[in-house]
């Protein structure tokens, strides 16, 4: 029973917004997760170890782990491995689906991405395909206003052409359509501070075309 994880009837007040956004669709929805449930992901989150990576690149520096085989995984909580199961289910999938009305069909990818000193991502797209749904969840308590870290979401491949960058990451999501017009990055943390996240992305899948 996965009824205690997520807030949808609060996740279907947002659908008017995602649908009325420019240049593509996005939106930033908060308390995504039920508060209860919540709490016990922002209790548990993963710390840095040795087991993940950390690419740095002239367009970004970010620490990052990919899940996989998340069963056998004692670094994660009962709840994290609940919620992980969830988001690889079909009834996860048609969620987002009537949201969104992009026919996504299943869970792509998932990874913690977390965001330290130093830390960045320029302005940029991915563009893998047309029915691409891309998802950041935060967890992050008393985020101060202003401070870079949440995933921005601009019209061009510069930083000066930003639309809307979050600030409150305590129990909130990120959610765009994916495209070429989908230019997204975080700007360069300079405090000695963690930004928590959870990224998913969505796709249509079939056996017939890939």
């Amino acid at each position: 029973d996965y009824s205690d994880i997520v807030d949808w009837e609060n996740f279907s007040k947002y659908l008017e917004k995602f649908h009325n956004a420019e240049p593509f669709k996005y939106v930033f929805i908060e308390n995504f997760f039920q508060r209860d449930f919540y709490e016990k992901l922002f209790q548990n989150i993963p710390e840095i170890d040795e087991s993940w990576d950390k690419p740095t690149t002239i367009t970004k520096t970010q620490n990052f782990k990919n899940i996989n085989n998340f069963d056998n995984d004692n670094k994660l909580s009962t709840e994290w491995k609940k919620f992980i199961k969830y988001i690889n289910t079909e009834e996860f999938a048609e969620k987002f689906r009537e949201f969104s009305k992009i026919p996504v069909t299943n869970l792509r990818s998932s990874q913690f991405i977390y965001a330290t000193k130093d830390c960045f991502q320029n302005p940029h797209y991915h563009d893998k395909g047309p029915s691409t749904l891309v998802c950041l969840f935060y967890f992050n308590k008393n985020w101060k206003k202003g401070d870079p870290g949440g995933t921005y979401i601009a019209s061009k491949e510069e930083e000066s052409s930003i639309i809307f960058e979050p600030y409150n990451l305590d129990n909130t999501m990120v959610l765009f359509h994916d495209g070429p017009l989908a230019i997204h990055g975080s700007r360069l943390i300079e405090k000695d501070v963690v930004r928590k996240a959870f990224q998913i992305v969505l796709e249509e899948y079939s056996p017939e075309f890939g």
